[in-house]
């Protein structure tokens, strides 16, 4: 009966201190507005200085453009998300406090035994331990699993992994077949490949292990999870078997003497600075052209120096080695539209860019936009039209950008 009369103590409590919480109302301000009152600040601004002449009437063009082009991706970064209504926001967060506590009691009263004494332990009893890894279990699920699948990759993969579990790490010969199997199933199975490589440094062929796993790091995406693992395995076995690292082609890191001379250097000699650091990765790139990794990096510093045009050749080198994600095609399509005049569509090129770009993101505001000019230069104000719509309900109502988005649409008709 205590515990009853607790619960319910408990509840009224939770239900008294919730009271101001149902009175309130609690206005939000996303990212993306905040964002937005600085770009109508930036554009009030550039209205203000070619007012007093110290823009001409290109430079605020061409500067209003590139604000509309940061409020695009803006759109692209923040969408606004679908939001219950004010009531339904206020009224569940108190009505789940008091359910819970309320169930709880509920359950506890059918299925517990309140009379009961507290026992947290038996005398003499002692906490279980960590069991470990039952290795032969996990084998004969990985037997079964390629008995049964025996033209799955995945499941090949699994064995020869496991296999090299119970091995205690040596990839044994039965491993080896296993995941011959599995690479001539899926050829970049990447599981596959270093296992295939770690058995060639384990027989002694240092060169071999680094080519196969060069390849492997050559095919894998920039962020794949397992890359920094294998570039120590890599270094390594390089240093072990007596070879030469595998080129490196991040930007050398500068020593404590470099940076506090970098300090004193002018914005000038600075932007400099930097520029020679990332002409060297291009330079040791042009040696190691297979380094698909390199490229995007290259492609991301150019990017930084407002070098769009090398910018957009990197990311198509790297392209050219294994098709980019989204992510990748929407910082590519930026780098081509960046040099555009206002009002110019974009070239070839960047439509390609753009139309893959929009084919993984239908939503996306940048390609929703440059792909409505290339529409409407080519004469088809249809397409031009359906796209900046499309655009037009994504963006926010107080968006900047709405003004001009609703007159090229006007032009269409």
């Amino acid at each position: 009966m205590l515990e009853f009369l607790l619960a319910l103590l408990a509840t009224a409590t939770v239900g008294a201190l919730l009271i101001p919480l149902l009175r309130a109302e609690t206005p939000s301000a996303g990212r993306l507005e905040g964002e937005l009152a600085i770009y109508r600040d930036q554009l009030a601004e550039i209205e203000r200085d070619r007012a007093s002449g110290a823009l001409s009437e290109s430079e605020t063009a061409a500067a209003r453009l590139e604000i509309e082009r940061r409020i695009l991706a803006a759109a692209d970064v923040a969408r606004p998300a679908i939001t219950t209504s004010s009531t339904l926001h206020r009224l569940l967060p108190p009505a789940l406090a008091l359910a819970i506590p309320l169930l709880a009691l509920g359950l506890y009263l059918k299925i517990g035994h309140p009379g009961l004494p507290a026992a947290p332990f038996v005398a003499g009893a002692k906490p279980p331990a960590a069991q470990p890894m039952d290795v032969a279990r996990l084998v004969a699920e990985a037997r079964a699993l390629a008995a049964q699948q025996p033209n799955n990759p995945e499941a090949q993969s699994a064995l020869g992994e496991a296999l090299t579990l119970e091995a205690d790490g040596t990839v044994a010969p039965a491993a080896v077949e296993a995941f011959n199997k599995a690479v001539a199933l899926q050829p970049n199975d990447a599981r596959s490949l270093y296992y295939l490589g770690l058995h060639d440094a384990q027989a002694g062929d240092g060169a071999a292990a680094l080519k196969r796993w060069q390849e492997l790091e050559a095919k894998s995406p920039p962020d794949a999870p397992f890359l920094p693992m294998l570039r120590a395995e890599m270094a390594r076995v390089a240093r072990e078997a007596g070879l030469p690292a595998p080129a490196g082609t991040a930007m050398p890191q500068p020593s404590r003497e470099q940076q506090d001379a970098m300090a004193a250097l002018t914005p000038e000699q600075r932007q400099q600075a930097i520029r020679g650091m990332v002409e060297g990765l291009a330079a040791r790139l042009k040696d190691n052209p297979q380094d698909r990794a390199g490229w995007l990096r290259l492609a991301n510093a150019w990017k930084v120096l407002g070098e769009n045009a090398s910018a957009v050749d990197a990311y198509a080198k790297a392209d050219a080695l294994a098709p980019v994600d989204a992510r990748i095609l929407a910082d590519w399509a930026e780098a081509h539209v960046r040099g555009l005049k206002p009002g110019e569509p974009p070239s070839p090129a960047a439509v390609a860019v753009l139309e893959r770009l929009e084919k993984a993101e239908p939503r996306n505001g940048l390609a929703l936009f440059y792909l409505g000019a290339a529409s409407f230069a080519a004469g088809d104000k249809k397409a031009a039209a359906q796209r900046w719509k499309t655009l037009l309900a994504l963006l926010p109502a107080d968006a900047p950008i709405r003004d001009m988005l609703e007159r090229r649409i006007k032009e269409t008709e």
